[in-house]
């Protein structure tokens, strides 16, 4: 089964924690100082919202795999799409340890699949897109 993810950067992580919080009716499954995440089944959705990099708005979206296997369903229809893509392959990123891939659709909407097997203790990295998967 896959889980939407939507990661939002916003002004306020303060404010936005509260309202997110009141608005899905849960607290955050992960609460850090700089990063915040709702692993929801109702709706079934991992959404995380971070402070801004300069521009607030959608930072990206993707499918969270819930194995391997179907991480590698979704790498195939990136494939299939003819879609740009950056294999990251193990990573470790936003409280996580993770095996990722990423694309962009054809507007340049930055699109990460991912399948994540553990917790760390630190955000990490994100990887450098825009260098390893140019907008065309």
């Amino acid at each position: 089964m896959k889980r939407f993810h939507l990661n939002l950067r916003v002004s306020d992580l303060a404010k936005s924690t509260q309202f997110y919080t009141e608005l899905l009716g849960a607290e955050p499954s992960v609460d850090e100082a700089d990063y915040k995440k709702w692993m929801l089944d109702d709706p079934f959705i991992n959404l995380s919202i971070e402070p801004e990099c300069g521009e607030v708005g959608i930072a990206h979206v993707g499918l969270q795999a819930s194995n391997e296997a179907d991480l590698d369903q979704i790498r195939g229809r990136i494939a299939s799409a003819n879609a740009p893509a950056f294999h990251e392959g193990e990573t470790e990123c936003c409280y996580a340890h993770s095996y990722k891939s990423w694309t962009r659709d054809p507007d340049g909407i930055v699109w990460e699949a991912f399948f994540t097997d553990g917790h760390r203790r630190d955000y990490g990295a994100m990887p450098d897109l825009p260098n390893a998967m140019p907008i065309k």
